[in-house]
């Protein structure tokens, strides 16, 4: 295989260079979010469904060495596989990986970042969709509030610039919130990241608790008039803004109102090995079987390769994937 063959071997049809890799390291999580999970929850896989850290590797050596710069971790929840931070040093070790993050809840993070950041995590993403501790509740059904809070504030005193803070925005439930999370930014290196309400099977979308980021951008100008955006790479898939005089910034996931499927360079690797070349596309190429079944490493890229090929130019449209099939989120990864 040529050396040309690699340089292009993970650009779709439409030109777009997929250099993101997102790894699912499993499907159970500590919480039990409303938009992520189904309220009777998920059928868990036997644990000889998901991949091992040697089928990780493997997938992760193979896509680095063909262009991807940056791994994050997801889950459920991934500081909950055992192991991780050995699984972190590995990953750290391949040639032409720039960067290596995680996303989290952050109820284990307090006391795993020490380790975590020796290991070579260069940044972290945190879910904390309220400041209150009833609503923080009702929304992940679970208590936790001051522990994610403590994670933040641990995670920025140990250097990590900017921490990101993930809020998905449900009109009706914490949109009232969206000012006391830019009022964050004042002395925190923090990027909060505000993210539209998502379709995902199980998770009882609907457009009435839909919040187009133009109304939240709305909103928090009432609070601050010059609020005001920056310029965003187009591989970037967070709109920034920043209030000025502010330490942090604040991001928009506009998936449905306005997405950027243009500059998606973005795979998925669903824990239970399913490549996902969309997120909200229900097709899946099943790499644990090939691997285990004794797949070679030219096939298995090549079959990589031709699931980018079929890659569409975008998703399509929030009111057709709300009737669509497709995993829960908590099983594809976040």
């Amino acid at each position: 295989m040529s050396n040309e063959n690699d340089h292009h071997l993970l650009t779709d049809s439409f030109g777009r260079k997929h250099t993101y890799l997102r790894i699912s390291l499993t499907e159970r999580c500590n919480l039990r979010c409303t938009y992520c999970m189904p309220a009777e929850g998920v059928d868990l896989k036997p644990r000889d469904h998901i991949l091992s850290f040697e089928e990780i590797m493997r997938l992760a050596e193979l896509l680095v060495s063909r262009g991807v710069t940056k791994i994050r971790l997801t889950g459920g929840e991934p500081l909950i596989r055992k192991e991780l931070v050995q699984l972190v040093e590995r990953l750290r070790q391949l040639d032409g990986l720039q960067g290596l993050t995680i996303t989290t809840n952050g109820l284990l993070l307090p006391r795993k970042l020490d380790d975590l950041k020796k290991a070579g995590v260069t940044g972290f993403n945190i879910s904390l969709d309220t400041l209150r501790e009833d609503r923080f509740e009702h929304i992940t059904r679970r208590k936790g509030l001051e522990t994610v809070l403590e994670a933040i504030h641990m995670t920025v005193e140990a250097g990590y610039d900017p921490v990101k803070v993930n809020c998905v925005v449900l009109r009706g439930v914490n949109e009232d919130e969206l000012v006391d999370f830019v009022a964050m930014t004042r002395e925190m290196p923090i990027e909060m990241r505000f993210i539209e309400y998502m379709p995902f099977d199980g998770n009882a979308w609907n457009t009435g608790e839909f919040m187009p980021y133009r109304d939240m951008v709305d909103l928090i100008t009432e609070r601050w008039p010059d609020f005001e955006a920056e310029g965003s790479d187009e591989l970037e898939i967070a709109k920034l803004w920043q209030v000025p005089g502010h330490r942090g910034k604040v991001g928009f996931i506009s998936s449905m109102s306005d997405h950027f499927c243009a500059g998606c360079n973005r795979i998925r690797i669903t824990a239970d090995g399913k490549l996902k070349v969309c997120l909200f596309g229900a097709n899946e190429v099943n790499l644990r079987d090939m691997m285990r079944a004794g797949i070679n490493d030219e096939r298995l890229l090549e079959t990589i390769q031709s699931a980018l090929a079929r890659k569409a130019a975008s998703h399509a449209g929030m009111e057709v994937i709300a009737k669509s099939d497709n995993r829960p989120m908590i099983l594809i990864g976040g």
